[in-house]
């Protein structure tokens, strides 16, 4: 956003029936227990151990293949879920109530942590925001999503201002998860300002530094202008084309506000999608700056080319911001739910959940 279940066999004795009996509970009694608690970083460190009906044990490590991101079959998969707020402000909305609803009410298969690094984010206790984004990517491990490491650069626009961070940050991010089979890192949130050379360069030199320790996850590379292809500088998704990131197993993000970005933008996305492997990692059916009124019908437009294309998408945010494009009502995460249902949900929550929970589930095929 710009600034402003366990099965048994059929029993055939009562000591059978005991038996299955004592295994259920406790198995019960494992899931609900959870791991010890850790730090306090605003959320609950307990959580459920993932079913084998999870995104990620269905879909295994992820990897690009041409113009799709792909499951560990070969097959194009199309993850979609939330982003939270930045972490600095909404670290209250990231609790292991809200992540067990995102994940078994909302069905979602993926989770984007938001790092701001300026506007009192990471900059600030690089050692606190880097421990937090470590627990939330084992909270969103633990429920079997993919989880996004959102280095949400936005001011100043010029990802290189952050080159040093960046390389610290990742670099300790994919040491202690690269085996994990759910991540993918997204190493700058919405360059703006500078052009795409700019913005290629940074990638050449920060992937590698995370290759060393992660050779294996996809990573998402934004684009200029906001991750618009360059669209709201002027500027389309031919420069990227023309002149593209040397490295593999990348993708490039785009974001988009339906209310703002209309069929010039739409077409855009289209168009690059057919030649360019695509993440919409930022979206909302609002403003720019994730405001005012939604509009939905627009909004729709994306989603289904989105669904036509396969283009994984994640929409903007999972948090009780007074702002519409925010999906709780205010007060939400200080009363700590409720999370399931649509009780708490502003309409543009109500609506983002149902098309996460009515499309096909882990969008294969």
């Amino acid at each position: 956003m710009r600034p402003a279940r366990i099965r048994t066999r059929p029993l055939g004795s009562a000591g059978a029936l005991l038996a299955a009996l004592l295994l259920a509970l406790t198995a019960l009694a494992a899931l609900t227990t959870g791991p010890a608690a850790g730090a306090d970083h605003g959320t609950v460190n307990t959580s459920p151990a993932p079913t084998a009906a999870t995104p990620v044990a269905v879909n295994g490590r992820l990897k690009v293949c041409g113009t799709k991101l792909c499951n560990q079959h070969g097959a194009p998969v199309q993850l979609r879920g939330m982003s939270t707020h930045g972490l600095q402000w909404y670290r209250q909305c990231v609790t292991s109530s809200s992540l067990n609803a995102l994940a078994t009410d909302w069905n979602a298969d993926v989770l984007r942590i938001s790092t701001y690094i300026q506007e009192g984010g990471y900059e600030t206790d690089p050692r606190g925001y880097t421990d937090l984004v470590h627990h939330i990517i084992e909270q969103a491990t633990s429920r079997g999503m993919y989880a996004i490491v959102d280095w949400h650069m936005l001011s100043p626009g010029d990802p290189h201002h952050n080159l040093g961070r960046a390389k610290t940050f990742f670099s300790e991010i994919a040491r202690r998860h690269g085996d994990k089979k759910n991540l993918l890192y997204e190493i700058a949130n919405e360059p703006n300002g500078v052009g795409w050379s700019r913005i290629r360069s940074y990638a050449e030199d920060l992937i590698p530094v995370i290759r060393a320790k992660d050779p294996r996850s996809p990573i998402l590379v934004g684009t200029r202008a906001w991750s618009s292809f360059g669209v709201s500088e002027g500027s389309d998704e031919t420069e990227v084309v023309n002149d593209p990131v040397r490295a593999s197993n990348i993708m490039y993000t785009f974001h988009f506000y339906a209310a703002s970005h209309r069929d010039e933008y739409l077409n855009t996305l289209s168009r690059a999608a057919d030649e360019l492997p695509v993440f919409v990692t930022e979206f909302g059916t609002q403003d720019y700056a994730g405001e005012g009124a939604n509009d939905f019908a627009m909004a729709q437009r994306y989603l289904d080319l989105m669904a036509q294309k396969k283009i994984g998408w994640v929409n903007w945010n999972f948090s009780d911001d007074h702002r519409s494009g925010a999906v709780f009502t205010a007060g939400t995460c200080a009363d700590n739910g409720p999370w399931a249902g649509t009780r708490s949900l502003k309409q543009a929550g109500v609506w983002i959940r149902d098309r996460i929970r009515s499309a096909d589930h882990f969008r294969t095929g």
